[in-house]
């Protein structure tokens, strides 16, 4: 359980290089320990990659790491590594290859066709790849990101209500770059998608409770950042 040491680095650091590392190592090791083995044979993919933190973790690890986004935001020490640009919501996924390990870690819920790519994602996936995928859903505690908690007011008021009342410089503006989503959904979805199986699913930051995700309704509330593995059916 890392929630409340993710807690702690925001409030002094919000969410600098520390920040994302805590996440992603306490992700890598839940892949582990569901049983992926992680090393020099693995190929890995970090799609929606941003600064690269979780792949180059994965490369500390032995892993062959490729990265793809949007825009080529890889820190100079990766400059020789693998890049793919690609926009998720509109290019084939397609085009990127098949890999033993994708990663896809808080992208989902920023993308307008998050069912398009749910079910186009079997094609990135090698005989028994995985996919993690892992989002912040609309009605967990930071389902607004930056303007959380005002987000419980409604997807139009409560962006506005936070601008109004706090003032401060906001990134994120539902339906723009930022797009409600609900963990029931997805779970349906995915069980729908003929191609995929979920193994398994989890509050990110708390994978001990894996209870909750299960628990409908609540776990929209209860589960701050949704994780799931999935397989290629």
């Amino acid at each position: 359980m890392i929630i409340h040491r993710l807690i702690a680095q925001h409030l002094k650091h919000r969410d600098d290089p520390t920040f994302y590392t805590f996440q992603a190592d306490d992700a890598i090791r839940w892949i582990e320990r569901c049983g992926l083995d992680l090393g020099a044979k693995t190929r890995a993919l970090d799609l929606g990659c941003g600064h690269a933190v979780f792949g180059m973790q994965l490369m500390k690890r032995g892993c062959q790491v490729t990265f793809a986004d949007e825009d080529n935001g890889l820190p100079p020490a990766l400059a020789a590594a693998p890049f793919r640009k690609v926009n998720i919501d509109r290019d084939d996924i397609r085009q990127l290859g098949q890999y033993d390990l994708v990663i896809c870690s808080n992208v989902l819920e920023h993308l307008a066709k998050p069912d398009d790519f749910i079910h186009s994602a079997h094609h990135l996936l090698a005989p028994r790849g995985w996919l993690y995928l892992s989002w912040t859903n609309w009605l967990s505690p930071w389902g607004g990101h930056e303007f959380s908690p005002f987000h419980y007011l409604g997807v139009r008021r409560g962006y506005r209500t936070y601008d109004k009342l706090i003032g401060r410089k906001r990134i994120h503006t539902p339906f723009e770059n930022l797009y409600p989503s609900y963990i029931g959904h997805v779970l349906r979805t995915i069980r729908r998608a003929p191609n995929l199986v979920l193994l398994r699913a989890a509050p990110r930051y708390y994978t001990e409770l894996a209870f909750l995700v299960h628990l409908p309704v609540l776990r929209e509330f209860l589960t701050w950042n949704c994780a799931l593995l999935i397989g290629r059916a």
